[in-house]
């Protein structure tokens, strides 16, 4: 009887796949409160498979501890290696010491910051090939911006909301309630422009009881916002002589974003009423009330706006006053974004794959693919679509 002969067989192999390491540094810029990520959001990205690395006292801004986040398995570092990481989601403007923290390769994801970007800091990102993505500029299928319009969302509301705590205040306002009461007239809101933003701050404010005023250039815009809204706001065209009437007996005034540039003059500012509360929540133009000093609410409280006192200042970044709502936001937003570039399995393949995010992006592969980094640094933008197809 012959012995069998023992055949060589094939063992299944398998490489355990690297973990993707996303960094969370401390934002240290007092125009920048709002952070990514919160303890919730990031323990949803551990699970997915990520590490999440945050740098120490990150997330004080939004008042949540390091323990906060170390109990959902996020790991504490110092700020050089939370840059390190493969994945950086940093909100501000970064700066050259940061940007010289980067890994080479590294995706680096923020809020666009056109006018407070540093061309120094960009010719870092070009020489470590970081690929660098506006989260602001982000588009969706439909050609939403879904970071975008949820930021636009918290500064109507929060707008609203610091607004009638103002007038509430009895010492620093007019001791007033935004809707009024039975016999009482409701305070008057007249808002500029039409966007989300818009909506968001009259639905607030209806809601509230106060009557608001909207005006805008675009009828097509006011069309769709009164659609949503219903009979409760009254809308018009962008008459000067109707505007100027509902700025005089305006106790709020918001200005949000239009199609067309537009400017209050100081003539009709000094027509409006004194202690009037006025906001800009569109800071990507020209300002819409020159002659006001801005008060930025990322810096500083609200100002005395008490009739006796007479001055009136425009208020900005109304959303940075409330960054722990922005927070949230964001961090649903960027959980939705992340099971995408799971799907796609790499960065890369993402930015291939879905055109939205491919647009969004300003360096890759050591190049300027934005016309206004390009700009900012004298070159010529290239085609990020050629570049993939390389890589």
């Amino acid at each position: 009887m012959n012995n069998p002969t023992p055949l060589e067989q094939l063992v299944r192999s398998a490489v355990a796949p690297r973990q993707v390491s996303i960094g969370l540094p401390d934002p240290m810029s007092p125009e920048e409160r709002r952070f990514p990520l919160t303890p919730e959001a990031a323990a949803m990205l551990i699970d997915r498979g990520f590490t999440v690395k945050m740098e120490a006292g990150a997330a004080k801004s939004i008042h949540f501890s390091d323990e906060a986040y170390t109990r959902h398995g996020v790991e504490i570092v110092e700020r050089a290696e939370a840059f390190r990481c493969d994945i950086v989601i940093y909100l501000p403007a970064i700066s050259e010491a940061d940007a010289h923290r980067l890994k080479r390769g590294a995706l680096l994801m923020g809020f666009a910051h056109a006018d407070s970007r540093s061309p120094r800091a960009i010719k870092i990102l070009l020489q470590k090939y970081v690929t660098a993505i506006a989260l602001d500029k982000i588009t969706d299928a439909a050609g939403n911006h879904p970071f975008a319009d949820i930021l636009r969302e918290i500064d109507g509301r929060a707008a609203i909301a610091i607004a009638s705590a103002l007038l509430a205040d009895a010492v620093h306002g007019k001791g007033i309630l935004l809707g009024g009461v039975a016999g009482v007239n409701p305070c008057e809101l007249t808002i500029i422009g039409a966007d989300l933003a818009a909506l968001a701050a009259a639905r607030s404010a209806v809601g509230l009881g106060a009557m608001v005023r909207l005006f805008d250039n675009d009828i097509y815009r006011l069309r769709d916002l009164t659609a949503a809204m219903g009979p409760g706001i009254i809308a018009s065209a962008l008459h000067p002589r109707v505007l100027r009437s509902a700025l005089h007996t305006a106790d709020i005034v918001i200005a949000c974003s239009l199609r067309q540039p537009f400017e209050v003059s100081a003539e009709e500012v000094a027509d409006m009423k004194r202690g009037v509360i006025t906001f800009d929540l569109d800071q990507s133009t020209a300002p819409v009330f020159p002659s006001m000093p801005k008060v930025d609410l990322a810096l500083a409280s609200p100002c005395d706006n008490g009739p006796e006192d007479g001055q009136r200042v425009c208020y900005v970044n109304a959303g940075s006053a409330v960054p722990r709502t922005a927070a949230m936001a964001v961090s649903n937003t960027l959980l939705t974004m992340f099971d995408d570039i799971i799907a796609a399995e790499s960065p890369l393949n993402a930015l291939k794959l879905i055109p939205g995010l491919r647009g969004a992006a300003y360096t890759f592969l050591g190049k300027p693919v934005s016309n206004d980094v390009a700009k900012m640094l004298g070159v010529r933008a290239v085609d990020i679509n050629l570049l993939l197809q390389f890589s």
